[in-house]
This record gives structure tokens, sequence and C-alpha cells, in this order.
């Protein structure tokens, strides 16, 4: 793990703080045994199926954190989200429990899934170009435009608060649990679920999974620092941040362990799998974590159970038949 950086980092009480905002709103998913999706390994593999959240993904966790700490009279100005796809639909769910208007600024590539889930939870569309740059230069005119408050998608202390109940919720459930894979986008839930692992049980290692086409945090640990990246690419479009947050990064240095990346091939016979023996759509951002196993890029605990973060399943009938077309089990 890397060395003390100077960013505040979110505590457990913090964290217990989020949970008990996110109680009776959030659903607080199960851990599923899944020993037979490694084909001749050892037992003791566990799935955190958060496509079963609210919204399809992990992200209403933070989203709805986020907008329950802001005082009544901003969070009534209306909340703004730029987003690939499932922090939009997080904040639109939000915004609507709240009561409040919503705006979501998505890339014109976004899937036709995530595009219809935002619309359909009450959220006022814009698209604004393919990078995560064009969305936040968009959302951040809409701010003034309007005096709407950002809902930042992952580089925000309460948003890791927020996606770090799962990582509460986890360690709850399987003290035992003494490997946990998580994927990497801008770095919120990952920066989540390590702190609260690793507050929790210190000897469990954690390890960060991202796509081989978007090795945001890989660059960044080589370099200590941010890097943002020229291009991203790869079927994981959940995952294809330029850069991770700089408060996420300092999380990940404190508490995470080790991160790999994942090849696009092996991310279609993943979600196959968990398709095919546990009943679960998977996104090919929320399957990552299993293809990390499968692949053998991470082998798992020896000395207890691994539990993989599925972080999302918001992927329509049309684009599954697609990905997964002629992936084996």
């Amino acid at each position: 793990m890397g060395s003390a950086v100077a960013t505040p980092l979110v505590t457990l009480e913090t964290l217990r703080a989020a949970a008990a905002v996110l109680r009776g709103v959030a659903v607080r998913t199960p851990l599923l045994p899944a020993d037979d999706l490694l084909p001749g390994g050892p037992g003791r593999v566990w799935v955190k199926p958060e496509m079963l959240q609210r919204g399809g993904a992990f992200k209403l966790r933070g989203a709805y954190t986020f907008l329950a700490e802001l005082p009544a009279e901003v969070r009534a100005r209306g909340v703004v989200a730029p987003s690939s796809g499932n922090h939009a639909q997080a904040v639109a769910l939000a915004a609507r429990l709240f009561g409040v208007p919503a705006t979501v600024v998505m890339p014109t590539t976004v899937t036709p899934a995530k595009r219809a889930g935002a619309e359909r939870l009450g959220a006022r569309l814009e698209l604004a170009g393919t990078s995560t740059a064009d969305r936040m230069d968009r959302a951040l005119e809409i701010v003034r435009e309007t005096g709407a408050v950002l809902v930042p998608p992952y580089d925000h202390p309460t948003i890791i608060a927020g996606q770090g109940t799962a990582g509460l919720e986890l360690v709850d459930d399987l003290p035992s649990v003494r490997l946990v894979l998580v994927p990497v986008g801008g770095g919120g839930l990952s920066a989540g679920v390590a702190t609260a692992v690793k507050l929790l049980s210190p000897a469990t290692r954690v390890v960060g999974v991202e796509p081989a086409g978007a090795p945001k945090l890989t660059r960044a640990r080589a370099e200590g620092r941010p890097v943002h990246l020229g291009k991203t690419s790869g079927l994981a479009d959940g995952l294809l941040a330029v850069e991770v947050g700089t408060h996420p990064f300092a999380h990940h240095q404190a508490y995470v362990d080790e991160v790999v990346t994942v090849e696009d091939a092996a991310l279609p016979p993943a979600m196959r799998a968990l398709l095919d023996r546990m009943k679960l759509v998977a996104e090919p951002s929320g399957a990552i974590t299993v293809a990390a196993l499968r692949e053998g890029l991470v082998a798992p605990a020896a000395d207890g159970d691994t539990v993989c973060v599925l972080s999302g399943g918001n992927i329509e009938w049309a684009g599954l038949r697609e990905v997964m077309g002629g992936a084996g089990g």
C-alpha cells in the first residue's frame, strides 16, 4: 500500500453515518455463494450483486447520501449529474425520492438501457460529447445557468462514504472474508469499499480491478498521483473514466493492496457464467471482478473467503445479446 497522503480520509464513523442515512432507502444486497464460477477452483467464493440495488447499480448509495447532506433549500434548486449512465440513474432516483428536479448529462454513446433508465426516473436528459470532460463541462454550465447543485460521480468524500456502505455490509455479513475484488472506474466505489473493509478487517486484501483500456489507477499508483489518460476504451463503459479522482486516490493509496487490469475478451464469458450459473445479469463493468478471478489474474484467498463486488447490471436485452454473442460459459 502507498504512503500517507494529505487528503483527509473517510472514517468508520462517517461510513456508519452514511449507512444510517441509507437504511430503508438502499437495498442491503446479499452475499451469494459462487464457488462454481471458477472451474475446478476452490470453494468459498462469494459475489455481492449490486445489480440488485435500486437503479440497477451501486450508485444510489453515494447519490442519496450526497443529496441527504444538502440543506433543503439548496437541494430544492435541483441537481445535475454528469455520467456515463449509472450515476445518472442513481441521481435521478435520489432526486425523485427527495422531490427535487434532476438534470443528467450523458455521452452521445450512452446505451439505450442507461438513457431510458434516467428518463424513466424523471430526469431531464442532455447529451454532451463522448468524454468525461465533455459531460463535466456541460454539467458545470447548467449549474451556472440554473443554480442547481452538481452531484459529483466519484470525487467527493460523501460519495465515497455512501459507496463504502457496501463494504460495511460485506464484512458484517462475512467476517471471515480475506480477499475482496472491487471494480475501479473513477474510484468512488473502490475507495469506499476498500476503506470500510480495511477499517473493519485490516488483514483482508483488497484488489482493484480495472479495464486494460482504462488503466487510470494502475498509472496513478506507478506515478504516485492521479494521471490523466488521453483516451480510454473498452466494453466496460462504466469504468472508462480518464482519471481517478483525487479523493478516491488518497483512499486507494491507504487501503488498496493491488490493482489488476482485465482485457475486454474476458468480460463476456464472465457475464455468461454469472447468467448461466447464478441467474444474475451483469453489465461488463459489473462482471469484471469475476473475470479477474476466472483469468487467474488474482488467486482466491487460501485462508478464508473471497468476495467479488458486482457493481451493476444496467444492460438492455439487445446489448446483452450483442456483447455475449458466442461467449462460452
